[in-house]
């Protein structure tokens, strides 16, 4: 059976990679160098998915310090970068919905807010980075997530319109993407989804494994 989407657009922590406890290791260390008290990791991942100057901003107002984020942002990266491959790993099916996408001759990309430098990284540590054609970062354009204009941007360059491509995330800034790309969404029931109720979202698919994906076609 044919696939209905021609490109299928994908967030990546959350959504492919369970990621969670390094970026809350990586933001526990920037507090404790700041004199911060550490914070739950449920309580970080509540703040992750609109890009790591969020991320911090939201610690900082947690921990009511008031040191200038420009400052502190510095110090995050080094931590964030010494622990992106502590313990990551893809989330059960994803590597093998990904490689029977590719089989099906659907063309995949990567859209994330976390910061280019660390998507290939990433990935390539994963095994993965070869199945996507295209990898966009939080700062690879001048908007990001929920702006529908990285999925546009992906879209005009494969050359396909909205309505024929798939975006996969797993929280409300990749549904507000989405709806505002007017492309199609799919989210997991795992992830992020932070203040998102999963249950009435808009989208063609909920998905507890990647896996399901492919019964769309």
């Amino acid at each position: 059976m044919t696939f209905p989407y021609a490109l299928v657009v994908f967030d990546l922590d959350g959504t492919l990679v369970d990621s969670g406890a390094d970026i809350a290791e990586a933001l526990n260390r920037t507090l404790a160098e700041f004199g911060l008290a550490r914070v739950p990791e449920t309580t970080v991942l509540g703040w992750i998915g609109e890009g790591v100057r969020k991320l911090v901003e939201a610690a900082w107002r947690h921990a009511h310090d008031a040191t200038p984020i420009d400052a502190v942002m510095p110090t995050f990266m080094r931590h964030y970068e010494a622990c992106l491959l502590r313990s990551p790993r893809l989330y059960p099916g994803v590597a093998e919905a990904l490689a029977q996408l590719r089989a099906r001759g659907v063309t995949l990309a990567l859209c994330t807010n976390k910061p280019s430098a660390f998507v290939q990284p990433l990935l390539r540590h994963l095994g993965v980075a070869d199945a996507f054609a295209a990898a966009l970062g939080g700062d690879s354009l001048p908007e990001r997530k929920p702006s529908p204009l990285p999925l546009l941007h992906l879209a005009q360059q494969f050359a396909q319109p909205p309505a024929q491509c798939l975006m996969v995330g797993d929280s409300g800034t990749d549904l507000q993407a989405a709806h505002a790309a007017g492309m199609p969404a799919a989210l997991v029931r795992y992830g992020y989804p932070r203040d998102l109720d999963l249950a009435s979202a808009d989208v063609v698919l909920l998905m507890d494994d990647m896996r399901e994906l492919l019964a769309l076609g």
